[in-house]
């Protein structure tokens, strides 16, 4: 990987967009390594025709919103693909949601295990979306010995901190930029050592664009503001983040 230029560790596309020019775009703004996410069938299948066709790779896995995409083969065909795709380099987004459904917390549960387990079997890191779950998340997680990355990070610097003992990294996006954030403050104390970018785009556009569609692209203001936070070099901060990732996925190269 080359240290000059940023990656984006997690954002979603699908075959409607214009991905030469969101690409493109990114490029233009020092963006020049990505992973996309795909969290439900239909989207992991839209993605696996685009990383055939461009220079991205993938994660997948069925997000805890949509466990009802989640069958008694689901497990197999996660892995089938995974298998014959040596682009797809972990699992994810997977794990707890109970701000949208705190009533089927018992299968979120399930489905989280079963494809943590098959992360295991498979030597995958895994990406994790925990939302008002934190608890439950960090138990289960502990049961298993995975490289993980907390998605879309924005808790408490306890939290952070509890997740770092534990060897994860922590996802930070647009979140980072906003007005009225605390996680400015946790960023003051961790270290470099546990973080990545990512823009989770369209979603969570950072400042001072928060009106726009979001892009990876806007990693460059994400990491602009890191270096903001921190007083550290932007060389410097790409050169960390980008070993974080290359640490994480067992990846000598990402695309330059």
């Amino acid at each position: 990987m080359n240290s000059n230029y940023l990656t984006d560790t997690h954002f979603h596309l699908d075959l409607n967009d214009n991905i030469e020019e969101i690409l493109k775009r990114a490029k233009e703004n020092g963006v020049n390594n990505f992973i996309i996410s795909a969290c439900d069938l239909k989207s992991i299948k839209e993605s696996l025709e685009i990383i055939n066709k461009y220079p991205v790779y993938l994660t997948i896995g069925i997000h805890p919103d949509e466990i009802n995409d989640f069958q008694d083969d689901t497990i197999n065909y996660l892995e089938n693909i995974i298998k014959n795709n040596p682009k797809i380099i972990g699992i994810g987004e997977i794990g707890l949601d109970y701000y949208h459904n705190q009533t089927n917390k018992e299968d979120q549960k399930r489905v989280f295990k079963l494809q943590l387990d098959l992360a295991q079997k498979l030597n995958l890191p895994v990406v994790i979306h925990s939302r008002d779950a934190y608890l439950d998340t960090y138990n289960i997680l502990k049961e298993y010995n995975l490289k993980v990355t907390i998605h879309c990070f924005s808790g408490s610097l306890e939290v952070a901190n509890s997740y770092i003992k534990e060897g994860y990294l922590l996802g930070i996006g647009g979140v980072s930029t906003f007005k009225n954030t605390n996680l400015k403050n946790v960023l003051k104390e961790i270290p470099l050592s546990n973080i990545i970018f990512e823009t989770d785009s369209p979603y969570l556009t950072p400042e001072p664009i928060r009106k726009e569609i979001n892009e990876p692209k806007n990693i460059s203001l994400i990491c602009d503001n890191l270096c903001l936070i921190k007083n550290i070099s932007r060389e410097e901060v790409i050169r960390i983040t980008n070993n974080n990732i290359k640490r994480q996925y067992n990846l000598e190269e990402i695309n330059n």
